[in-house]
């Protein structure tokens, strides 16, 4: 979809949060990953299922990436929007891992929020 047909402020706020999602990777910031996500968002990955608790939980317990020196070369790869639904597709290397997610945010209440989250890890060669 072309972002030309969505209102600035909705691109503005969407980006804002998949900033913010970047930062709290990077900085194992718990709070502010649970601030950008619904409640009951689902993480999907080719044979793994786990709810936002039980992310959220792994991520407190997981080495911080900012305090062990890690790059931050998070990447938005591009940005659909129809309305008040957006589908985000992202480059996340993080620790030994090349991920490539899929978050879908839905805009209610006039808030966005990230409602599904996909992802798998692939090799660098396949980011061509």
């Amino acid at each position: 979809m072309n972002s030309s047909q969505t209102p600035p402020s909705d691109f503005a706020a969407i980006t804002a949060i998949i900033e913010t999602y970047f930062m709290g990777l990077h900085h194992g910031d718990v709070p502010q990953l649970k601030s950008i996500f619904h409640q009951d968002t689902w993480l999907k990955a080719p044979g793994v299922r786990r709810s936002l608790k039980q992310w959220l939980e792994a991520v407190a317990d997981r080495p911080v990436p900012a305090q062990q020196n890690r790059p931050f070369n998070f990447k938005i790869l591009s940005i659909d929007v129809v309305q008040d639904q957006a589908m985000v597709k992202i480059h996340c290397p993080l620790f030994d891992y090349n991920y490539i997610d899929f978050l879908g945010l839905l805009k209610e209440q006039g808030q966005w929020l990230i409602v599904n989250k996909m992802y798998a890890d692939i090799k660098s060669s396949e980011l061509k």
